[in-house]
């Protein structure tokens, strides 16, 4: 036995439903086979609250909190202790309590932090004792171009956020072992914004789970209807996320009814924001809330479409329609970080007539379409295996390959 680890992530990892938990699922299912793991996290609803049980056949112990802090306390918190909002809106002084009574009585040799916000919760460690900050996005640039692109008290908090997480962000990399990211383009953006080298800012990938997201799996079909069907999926109060679907509901879509009267635009994910349920009232548009499977829309997808004009790191739900073997259209933001090709594995398309054009040409082939399907779903097994994009995890905490970690 090399010891035992110590995993904080912001929101339970368990289940994969949405971006952030998919990454942290799969880490901590992989961590699970290298060594016991104790696992310390926020639960954002009752509903969170209730995977706890299911997660417990992972790890050897486990801390899950009810995260109770609004935005406006965490916000006031934030100002006077020189914090970012985005660490002070996941602070709790029993995680901090329960993390240093785990480290003081277990055999606790690695630390794997998931996201900024978790850092603040790593104290001081002994020698010996591994620090993996897995940031994931390079957060702190996100929120630096909310703020140049706004206007008002929303863009001067953004504009403070990005500029003190900034500080934090790196204050973290100074003292961590490893710090990880989605994609090489987010750890070299990392590595110039903080001096640190190639030996300590990495990219740790995201996958896929292939054996679920297999357009032959067994999944409940969702009916097509007469016209195109094109979907967008994710998580639907989330700012990217709406802003995306709001644009290519009043910016890309009219132009592709006025070609196919009867197309249809089904915007699939839970908990959608005012403005997104708004769009319902659009000619063509259905807004679905939460679904049970996600797989019956992809698979009923005539083109998947991910214009986000912000987005950061490898979007899961790329990923996901490509590997269910579907036609994708996105923006270059949402394509960056993916090893894929445009014209042969998805379409890019820059802004919303570039959108349309090629989402009308490509229904009205239906051979390109079928062909870009095929290689999407066989870059997928080739290159974003869960598997093949964690095996350096279990080196990277306890200096095993992982042949070696598997056996341990």
């Amino acid at each position: 036995m090399r010891g035992e680890i110590l995993f904080l992530c912001h929101r339970i990892p368990f289940p994969p439903d949405r971006g952030d938990k998919i990454r942290s699922y799969h880490l901590l299912k992989r961590l699970a086979e290298v060594a016991p793991v104790h696992v310390g996290c926020f639960a954002d609803d009752a509903r969170d609250m209730g995977y706890a049980e299911d997660m417990a056949a992972l790890t050897a112990s486990q801390c899950v909190l009810m995260r109770d802090r609004s935005r406006m306390m965490a916000g006031l918190s934030g100002l006077v202790r020189g914090q970012p909002l985005l660490v002070s809106l996941f602070d709790h002084p029993d995680l901090h309590r329960w993390t240093a009574r785990a480290l003081a009585e277990r055999p606790i040799a690695a630390v794997v932090a998931y996201s900024a916000q978790m850092a603040h919760f790593v104290p001081a460690l002994p020698d010996g004792v591994r620090f993996l900050m897995d940031f994931v996005d390079f957060d702190s640039a996100k929120y630096a171009a909310y703020g140049a692109e706004g206007s008002g008290p929303m863009a001067w908090i953004n504009r403070r956020e990005g500029r003190v997480l900034l500080d934090f962000e790196k204050s973290v990399a100074a003292r961590a072992d490893i710090c990880a990211f989605v994609s090489e383009t987010e750890a070299a953006l990392f590595r110039q914004a903080s001096g640190q080298g190639l030996g300590k800012v990495i990219a740790i990938e995201n996958g896929v789970a292939l054996d679920m997201f297999d357009p032959s799996a067994d999944f409940p079909p969702v009916e097509h209807g007469e016209g195109p069907l094109l979907v967008f999926t994710g998580q639907m109060d989330y700012r990217p996320n709406v802003e995306a679907v709001e644009s290519f509901a009043r910016e890309t879509f009219p132009a592709i009814r006025a070609v196919h009267p009867q197309a249809r635009f089904a915007i699939v994910g839970r908990n959608p924001a005012k403005t997104v349920q708004a769009l319902a009232d659009l000619p063509g548009i259905v807004v679905t809330g939460a679904v049970p499977d996600v797989r019956g829309w992809l698979a009923a997808a005539d083109v998947v479409v991910a214009p986000l004009r912000i987005a950061r790191g490898i979007q899961n739900k790329v990923l996901e329609a490509m590997a269910m073997a579907r036609p994708v259209v996105a923006s270059p933001q949402a394509a960056e970080g993916i090893d894929a090709q445009d014209e042969t594995h998805f379409l890019i398309a820059a802004n919303p007539d570039e959108e349309a054009a090629k989402i009308i040409a490509l229904l009205a082939d239906a051979a390109k379409a079928a062909g870009l399907a095929q290689a999407a779903r066989a870059r997928m097994e080739e290159r974003y295996r869960w598997s093949a994009t964690l095996s350096a995890v279990p080196e990277l905490l306890f200096g095993v390959r992982d042949r070696d970690a598997r056996a341990a």
